[in-house]
């Protein structure tokens, strides 16, 4: 499992605005990567929504912003115009960037167990190393705290 200090795992992805999301080309600045189950479900659209809010602080601040679903680059195009949504969204269709995150997970609801995303943001400083890991997230006021901690880093 990742831990602070590590070296951020690079991948690239396609992305709903057509292009191919490398980490490694944003060396020198901070990212923040947040992994939410899926497109258009309750807390998916609010942790969204909630990063768009604060997308022109974060800018401010130096940082870029990614949501990465296993739903595929036409589910992200859907549901950004749905909702108003204006930070970048990766499709990692086949979990692949999940796994190396170690965000893909065994969960259980109701007694049955099935295998998805685990709710995770990532802060990862400008040299490529994770500065900061929040798992199980919950969504209320946790995109201030992500600022904050961008903030930080920035000094």
């Amino acid at each position: 499992m990742l831990q602070t200090g590590d070296r951020a795992p690079d991948f690239e992805i396609p992305t709903d605005d057509g292009n191919q999301f490398r980490l490694s080309k944003l060396k020198g600045a901070p990212v923040v990567i947040f992994f939410y189950p899926k497109d258009d479900t309750s807390g998916c659209t609010a942790e969204a929504k909630s990063f768009t809010e604060l997308a022109p602080e974060f800018a401010a601040a130096g940082a870029r912003i990614i949501g990465i679903s296993p739903d595929g680059v036409a589910s992200h195009v859907k549901f950004k115009k749905k909702h108003d949504i204006d930070v970048s969204l990766g499709a990692d269709e086949d979990k692949a960037v999940a796994e190396a995150y170690g965000v893909w997970v065994e969960k259980s609801m109701y007694g049955r167990k099935y295998m998805g995303i685990e709710r995770t943001t990532l802060l990862i400083d400008a040299k490529g190393r994770i500065s900061e890991i929040w798992r199980k997230v919950k969504v209320p006021g946790h995109a201030a705290k992500v600022l904050e901690a961008v903030k930080a880093l920035a000094g």
